[in-house]
């Protein structure tokens, strides 16, 4: 009986000891990412920045940093304050477009043309994953387009680029950019005869608990939303992103973007097999990985473990989100000023976090 009692007495210590070295880690490494977060946000002149990073499911660290606003000073807060995601955008896209997969109102290997018969003849014909893996060779933006600031419609939009010949045969190149994602969301919504943004909502923000992830209105001034800026003290010139919505237009907390990045880890809302698709790197014609899925870079760890990902940059607004689903960590990280080098920092803090 002594030694069964001296055993568990062992056993618990062990235990004990093992969960304090845990939380010391823990600890540690989010001490070292506030450091290297407030030396990011001072060397680049940022206003406000917001970081929240997960694990196994749980926040284990949420922090703003600076101010959403400047005049009057406005702290940023994590679980309020909206940035614009810019290119994160096309991440809620695709799983946006995996529901419509599972419910197989779109096959990925059929032609657009399937569902978008309308849109104009070119040289080559194209299917919705080379469409989404920017493999189509529908050209990027051109002259003031970018921060072009007119409301118009998905619908208006497809037709700022619709009759310019592609740039490539589809699948020879890989080329990024966000028009093609403008044209899957004019797909998306005559498919599932639904508005592309009640359609995200019903599919991707409401079941996931994303009360803070909106598209923005450029006529609607929220009180949450951060200003956005050119440099530390320079507001950035208006811009409307409604018909880019599905490549860049959504505004979103760090905190609703790390509930989308636990979906992507564990999905509960749609299958592993249209999950797949969409983080899966694609391939050109010659065999070359593009590193592209659908929506979401796909990459490696030092430690070899898989990582899927996306960077944005919008008028006002830099920003990543990492996802690593063998360590089961998301950290997302959204700032108010526009050409920002977030990949050094996404590097930094992946160093912290995963090795």
């Amino acid at each position: 009986m002594k030694k069964l009692l001296a055993s568990i007495f062992i056993f618990l210590i062990s235990v004990g000891f093992n969960t304090t070295e845990s939380n010391v880690t823990t600890d540690y490494r989010i001490k070292t990412a506030k450091k290297r977060a407030k030396k990011f946000l001072r060397q680049q002149g940022i206003p406000g920045m917001s970081i929240s990073v997960s694990q196994n499911g749980n926040l284990i660290w949420s922090e703003g940093f600076g101010y959403a606003k400047r005049k009057p000073k406005l702290k940023v807060e994590p679980n309020k304050t909206l940035f614009r995601i810019a290119s994160i955008s096309k991440s809620i896209t695709a799983l946006t477009l995996a529901h419509l997969v599972d419910s197989k109102q779109i096959d990925l290997n059929k032609s657009i043309y399937n569902y978008l018969p309308s849109y104009p003849t070119k040289a080559y014909d194209f299917n919705i994953k080379e469409l989404g893996g920017h493999l189509a060779g529908i050209r990027h933006y051109k002259g003031n387009e970018f921060t072009w600031n007119k409301k118009i419609s998905i619908t208006e939009g497809v037709n700022i680029f619709k009759n310019d010949s592609l740039l490539f045969a589809p699948s020879t190149q890989f080329s990024y950019n966000t028009f093609g994602y403008v044209l899957l969301s004019e797909i998306m919504q005559k498919v599932a005869r639904t508005d592309f943004n009640e359609l995200v909502k019903q599919t991707v923000f409401k079941p996931l608990g994303m009360t803070n992830t909106l598209l923005e209105d450029s006529e609607i001034n929220l009180p949450n939303k951060t200003n956005f800026y050119i440099k530390k003290r320079v507001l950035a010139t208006p811009v409307a992103n409604e018909y880019k919505v599905a490549g860049g237009g959504f505004l979103s907390t760090s905190e609703d973007l790390i509930k989308f990045g636990e979906e992507i880890i564990s999905p509960k809302t749609i299958s592993k097999e249209a999950l797949s698709e969409m983080t899966t790197s694609q391939k050109l014609k010659s065999g070359k990985l593009t590193g592209y899925g659908i929506g979401f870079s796909s990459d490696y760890t030092t430690n070899n473990t898989p990582k899927y990902y996306h960077t944005g940059g919008g008028v006002g607004a830099s920003t990543v989100l990492l996802i690593y689903p063998k360590e089961q960590i998301v950290i997302s990280v959204l700032t108010n000023k526009s050409g920002v080098k977030m990949d050094d920092f996404a590097k930094k803090l992946e160093d912290i976090f995963i090795k």
